[in-house]
């Protein structure tokens, strides 16, 4: 199916010509439709919003302006120097359309640049772990509970968990038997939802809370970091959950629906640079607890992570996009694959955080 009609009505509601139009898919995230729209003169970034996962897109929108406003007064003082993914009005001035009951947005085009699926190197790793420092450093002084949670329980592994239950006993599309080992797997690792709601001392902050490496975008002339992006789950947060995200999305060679299990290890020396990117901007910040907590995100990330991926394939795939029938699964096996080597890894990871 042509997307031309579509492309002129979006063109018309945000100010585009019709002549040259173009509307074509970009990204790979999993839950929103996201897609290039150009005419001759100029392009933007338009996205469909999935009102599923997101029920109050305008929630949405307004913490991201949010966010885009603080950031925006900080560079304006020269105390944040990436570029800030912003919302473009309608010719009407509204921030969120409504198209036959699609709600859609716009975002500025951030041109000469690019986004990685698998980190290629420790200095990637460390550029990436700093842009995104420097995005948490920026809003340390931003009142997190201005965020309105736009996902209940986002990071609450303890309600993750009693949702995987449910989905077990419940076996609505028959697919518990044709994933009986990896349930089994998390049942054994249910100590870590305690562990997590046990922590103490750390305060909560405005998080991004999807760090993942496709969230932040490079130079194409310079490699350096141009831009943190994807602001949908900006919320109230914690730190440690944040850099457990980088963890699961940086440290391994391939990426989490890959099926080379055996290829899927932590890479130490990307581990390390990701603790020098992200601990420096936070240095002035960051409290000891926060610092000491970020071994429990290593393990928290990959793990919840692999737990939702397998809920949502037991559940039918209502949540992720998927490509094909197991791939909830094969990204779960994935996950857990990660999470079990950050484990085995333990003693020389955490040696690297205590050195901070």
């Amino acid at each position: 199916m042509s997307n031309l009609p579509l492309a002129v009505e979006l063109a018309g509601l945000f100010g585009l010509s019709e002549q040259g139009l173009k509307l074509n898919p970009i990204g790979n995230g999993h839950i929103n439709t996201t897609m290039l729209l150009r005419d001759k003169e100029q392009a933007l970034v338009v996205q469909k919003l999935n009102t599923d996962v997101f029920p109050d897109p305008e929630q949405l929108v307004n913490n991201a302006r949010l966010i885009e406003k603080h950031l925006s007064e900080k560079a304006e003082n020269a105390l944040y120097s990436l570029e800030i993914i912003k919302h473009l009005p309608t010719t009407q001035g509204e921030f969120l359309a409504d198209i036959n009951g699609e709600k859609w947005r716009a975002l500025e085009f951030i041109g000469g640049s690019f986004s990685e699926e698998v980190v290629k190197s420790a200095e990637q790793a460390e550029i990436a772990a700093s842009a995104f420092g420097q995005f948490a450093a920026a809003l340390q002084d931003f009142d997190a509970k201005q965020l309105f949670p736009v996902i209940p329980n986002f990071h609450n592994l303890a309600m993750r968990v009693e949702l995987f239950k449910d989905k077990v006993a419940k076996d609505v599309v028959g697919r518990v038997a044709t994933a009986q080992n990896e349930i089994a797997f998390c049942f054994d690792q249910f100590g870590l939802a305690d562990e997590l709601a046990n922590l103490r001392n750390v305060p909560l902050r405005p998080c991004h809370n999807d760090t993942k490496i496709n969230n932040m975008l490079f130079c194409t002339e310079t490699e350096v970091a141009k831009a943190v992006i994807d602001l949908d789950t900006c919320m109230p947060g914690y730190w440690l959950c944040d850099f457990g995200d980088m963890v699961r999305t940086c440290c391994s060679p391939e990426a989490e629906d890959s099926t080379n299990l055996e290829n899927v290890k932590v890479r130490e020396d990307i581990f390390h640079a990701l603790v020098k990117g992200y601990a420096k901007p936070l240095a002035p910040f960051i409290t000891n607890d926060e610092l000491q907590s970020f071994w429990l995100g290593a393990k928290v990330l990959p793990f919840m992570i692999g737990l939702r991926f397998l809920t949502d394939y037991l559940d039918g795939d209502n949540y992720f996009s998927t490509k094909y029938p197991e791939h909830n699964l094969v990204r779960a096996r994935n996950q857990f694959a990660l999470y079990q080597d950050v484990c085995r890894q333990e003693s020389v990871l955490k040696s690297m955080l205590e050195a901070i």
